[in-house]
């Protein structure tokens, strides 16, 4: 049976990429989209920022046909201007509006946004009132299991958000208290996947890292699809390898050096296009690690990428390195 939010059929078990600050790029989505991510959101959106025509906001609006099915995910602290800004980001033509009330950070909890939502549930219920009287998309929710360990209200959330019309649920397995550490805890989320009021899609989020795990947790949790986060930072085959696994109960065997190469390269060249030359390569710097995570040696490569300015040398230090490591390393010394 495929999961559907609103019209969206997103297949029998969606593997989505989680919104992420800084990551979740039209670039970064690009390569993720081709390695088998179903569905996937934009980085999060400020509404104070959308209502004031704040270019950096304006910029995440953008979408592009082929990241298709693709939510905006806005996030703040007051219902009019949620209620505006999602007004706004439906002029840009996503398939569905989502509403961050997970986000940990200081600078967003604590400006009474994102998970610090999770302290009021009543204003949360009215906001999330708001947002789906606001636009004929639908909408869905990203959120945590409560602030902390003696306030975990997730259930009560699921409930109520979903009598309000939310169309899906999204929930990391942690409070807000514990930002990101820790380990994530989903027995939560199958409770109220086993909920009989609950008939809304419930994806579950946090940890996951590795093809067994999301095979593991699928079948202990009940979820109706994944969220994958952190996990596939550098690393876009992990929504394939998830889906083969699945098929076959088989690992995929791990990307080839060439195809690492090629899959920054191509990010590399979106964030060209999508940010121009300056802002492009200024950016990509945070990606060469990840990208040649476990390569031996390659730390003084790394140096000279991140110092470069010059996109042509990049792209030649990109070509030298597959060449290196192509003849001087075998395979196995690449640690995945």
């Amino acid at each position: 049976m495929s999961v559907k939010i609103g019209n969206i059929d997103l297949g029998s078990f969606p593997l989505l990429l989680a919104p992420m600050e800084d990551v979740s790029d039209p670039p970064f989505r690009y390569v993720c989209k081709k390695n088998g991510a179903d569905m996937m959101y934009t980085e999060f959106i400020s509404s104070e920022g959308l209502i004031r025509d704040a270019a950096k906001s304006k910029q995440k609006l953008d979408i592009f046909e082929y990241e298709r099915p693709i939510g905006i995910q806005i996030f703040g602290s007051e219902i009019e201007s949620m209620r505006e800004a999602t007004e706004i980001a439906s002029l840009a033509g996503p398939d569905l509006i989502d509403i961050n009330y997970g986000c940990p950070v200081k600078n967003v909890a604590c400006k009474g946004a994102g998970a610090s939502l999770l302290q009021d549930i009543d204003k949360m219920v009215k906001m999330t009132d708001a947002v789906v009287k606001a636009t004929k998309l639908p909408v869905t929710v990203k959120t945590r299991l409560g602030w902390d360990d003696n306030t975990k209200n997730v259930e009560e959330v699921a409930e109520r958000l979903q009598d309000v019309g939310i169309q899906a649920l999204t929930i990391h397995g942690r409070t807000r208290a514990q930002l990101y550490k820790g380990n994530a805890d989903w027995t939560l989320i199958r409770e109220i996947k086993r909920n009989p009021r609950i008939k809304i899609p419930i994806f579950g989020n946090g940890d996951v890292d590795s093809p067994e795990k999301a095979a593991a947790w699928r079948m202990e949790y009940e979820v109706d699809g994944i969220m994958v986060g952190r996990a596939s930072i550098g690393y876009p085959w992990i929504f394939r390898e998830i889906k083969h696994y699945f098929e076959t109960g088989t690992h995929l065997a791990p990307p080839t050096l060439e195809e690492r190469i090629d899959a920054c390269r191509t990010h590399f060249e979106k964030s060209l296009q999508w940010k121009g030359p300056k802002l492009g390569v200024l950016e990509m710097r945070r990606h060469y690690a990840n990208y040649f995570k476990g390569f031996p040696d390659f730390k003084q490569y790394r140096m000279l990428l991140v110092q470069e300015d010059n996109i042509e040398v990049i792209y030649e230090l990109l070509e030298k390195i597959a060449e290196i490591y192509k003849y001087n390393y075998p395979t196995e010394a690449i640690a995945y």
